[in-house]
């Protein structure tokens, strides 16, 4: 049936369903991951989301305001840019489907969006640093995929830190933007993108962001909230080729919400119960140290074979995501 829809659309019949496409981007991204090549030479959507957050966050956060004024003007910018992306992707969506023949580029636009090979192959260099060049080598692999200050880790500290980044980014960077596509489109996913990209440069609990960023932060948490779970839940149903599914319920029922994240928890939970390591703990990030709980069954000592395990189960996991695409297409 895919594959006759799909010789429709070529054809000249109707564009594709919004599932179908978001299940050819899927592909797409999982085959393509970076495109590496391709933004060597032209600036990354994300790339630019992030020029724009720092031009408004220079432009609008000033010193001396009160708490309220750099509120309103965090919430502000936060309106402007996701309502310009949103504009943005109905415009790319309304020229990708002026002729049924241009829906490929919004399947690629989607798929530029996405993240599953570039979580796989960032998470792959960490192990691959750390059994090639011992704990330097690790550090140096995972400075590029986590915020904490990489020195104060030892091995155990970068195969949890990589492991947690995989966890929590497979919702924030896989599913829920195909969960804002699959229900607005490309206004849908590029809006998301831009609150995602405005919470990670603007909602920290800084003295320079904590007022001003506080509305980016919230609206993230927001927007997170079904997607998390679901993420959760894709991670655990992965789990059943372990044995592994009612641990990592348990796990996301007990632990989630011990993270500090009301979200991250979920994914961060169901991966440690499917593992049986323990994830989170005490943390050290440039300036600040966070003693959180440690979340999942097992041990916190977690190995570069636990890492391999979980590169596995991020595989089986989008497979899980991309099946219950498959099914909302048929």
């Amino acid at each position: 049936m895919v594959r006759r829809m799909l010789l429709d659309s070529v054809l000249g019949g109707a564009a594709p369903s919004i599932p179908l496409i978001l299940l050819v981007a899927l592909a797409l991204d999982a085959v393509l991951g970076e495109m590496g090549p391709v933004f060597r030479l032209l600036p990354h959507p994300a790339v630019l989301i992030g020029r724009a957050v720092a031009a408004c966050e220079r432009a609008c956060n000033r010193a001396g305001l009160s708490p309220a004024a750099l509120r309103w003007r965090g919430a502000l910018t936060v309106a402007a840019l996701v309502g310009l992306a949103g504009a943005i992707g109905w415009g790319l969506a309304l020229t990708a489907r002026s002729t049924s023949w241009l829906w490929p580029v919004e399947a690629l636009v989607a798929a530029i969006l996405l993240a599953q090979r570039s979580l796989y192959d960032h998470v792959k260099a960490v192990a691959d640093g750390l059994e090639r060049g011992g704990l330097a080598g690790g550090r140096d692999a995972v400075r590029h995929i986590v915020g904490r200050d990489p020195m104060s880790l030892d091995e155990h500290g970068v195969g949890r830190a990589a492991i947690e980044s995989r966890a929590e980014n497979f919702s924030d960077a896989v599913v829920a933007p195909a969960f804002w596509y699959l229900l607005f489109g490309l206004p849908g996913i590029l809006a998301y993108k831009t609150i995602n990209t405005l919470d990670s440069m603007m909602g920290h609990k800084t003295a320079r962001y904590l007022h001003f960023g506080m509305v980016a932060a919230r609206i993230d948490d927001v927007v997170n909230l079904v997607p998390a779970r679901l993420g959760g839940l894709w991670i655990a149903l992965a789990g059943l080729t372990r044995g592994r599914f009612l641990a990592a319920i348990r796990s996301m029922l007990r632990d989630a919400r011990t993270h500090r994240s009301p979200n991250a928890g979920w994914p961060e939970a169901a991966m440690a119960g499917v593992l049986d390591i323990k994830l989170a703990g005490p943390r050290k990030y440039p300036g600040e140290i966070v003693d959180a709980p440690y979340i999942g069954p097992g041990t916190p000592e977690v190995t570069v074979d636990d890492m391999r395990r979980a590169l596995r189960l991020f595989v089986l996991a989008c497979l899980v995501h991309a099946a219950a695409v498959a099914s909302l297409a048929l």
